[in-house]
């Protein structure tokens, strides 16, 4: 399920020789910029605390409060860890703005595009799930039926372009987030937009403010279908009705989550020691078992996949 000891193992000893590297990096840097460790005008990292910028379904799901910010707690009681819970766009730009320590995000193209750019030094992607719609009882645009998430799209915009004026078909979150990208790219590749940059229009489409947990809740209240990590509807799919899940699982619907850490050089406030323990927890082999069972007692499944042994630029 999350790779054998040693290739956890591997794993590890790979993200520690990173992390040297990182490390010198930094001290090398501050050598050229004076000597001091920091340049003139330059704040310094406050290393009693860690500004962890995360998608929201993280916190959801209940993965950030219950599995890894006890862990970390337990392991540096001396340090205060303030997460901020926003979609993945929001983060990132969090991150290129200097105001985040390390992030965790769900969003592959943008954070490859972090490391391009040199915000981001090092990208460790560490489990995974799936996106899922979900939807009003009865599914009346036949979603259950579609052979893929894009027909999926292209059966519920047909269904909104049916539906009477007041009613809505579909609620997206509209925050440029992880989850609203796949959105868009979903409506795209059903030949619903003309560009994957670009959402429906018509009075059946509508937006959620708060994350993925609101646009849920607008969801059942508007009856109206949705695409959501299966994590945040598993913790909370008790409390949506009349949702349900439409759809099973489809191989362009995969949901990846990793950690970054952030450059030293380019915002020298980064409180690297903090971000660099938290990161090599969730690869480590302890990380991935504990990130594996969470939710599988509760929900007969667990809400994420560890895949922190696999190494791809794919990913």
């Amino acid at each position: 399920m999350f790779g054998s000891t040693t290739e956890m193992l591997v794993r590890r000893s790979l993200l520690v020789l990173a992390l040297v590297a990182l490390a010198v990096a930094a001290l090398v840097g501050a050598g050229f910029a004076g000597g001091s460790g920091h340049a003139a005008g330059k704040s310094a990292p406050n290393n009693a605390r860690l500004v962890v910028y995360c998608a929201t379904s993280v916190h959801d799901s209940g993965l950030m409060q219950d599995v890894v910010l006890p862990a970390y707690n337990t392991a540096h009681p001396g340090i205060t860890v303030n997460p901020t819970y926003v979609g993945s766009g929001e983060a990132i730009q969090a991150a290129r703005d200097g105001l985040a320590d390390v992030i965790i995000v769900c969003s592959p193209p943008d954070e490859k595009q972090l490391l391009t750019d040199g915000v981001a030094t090092l990208r460790l992607p560490f489990a995974y799930n799936y996106f899922t719609i979900v939807g009003p009882k009865g599914d009346p645009a036949k979603v259950a039926r579609a052979r893929s998430a894009a027909d999926a799209f292209k059966r519920i915009a047909a269904y909104g372009a049916r539906l009477a004026a007041g009613k809505v078909a579909f609620v997206s979150r509209g925050d440029a987030s992880g989850t609203n990208k796949k959105e868009l790219q979903l409506w795209y590749a059903a030949d619903v937009t003309t560009s994957a940059a670009t959402a429906p229009t018509g009075a059946w489409y509508i937006t959620a403010a708060g994350g993925q947990l609101p646009c849920l809740q607008v969801s059942a209240g508007k009856g109206a279908y949705t695409l959501t990590d299966t994590a945040t509807w598993l913790k909370n799919q008790s409390t949506l009705a009349p949702l349900v899940k439409t759809l099973t699982r489809k191989e362009d619907l995969m949901n990846q989550y990793s950690v970054l850490l952030l450059n030293q050089i380019m915002h020298d406030q980064v409180a690297a020691t903090g971000a660099e323990w938290l990161a090599a927890w969730l690869v480590s082999y302890e990380g991935q078992r504990a990130i594996g069972a969470y939710g599988r007692s509760t929900y007969g499944q667990p809400l994420f996949v560890p895949n922190a042994s696999t190494i791809s630029a794919q990913l």
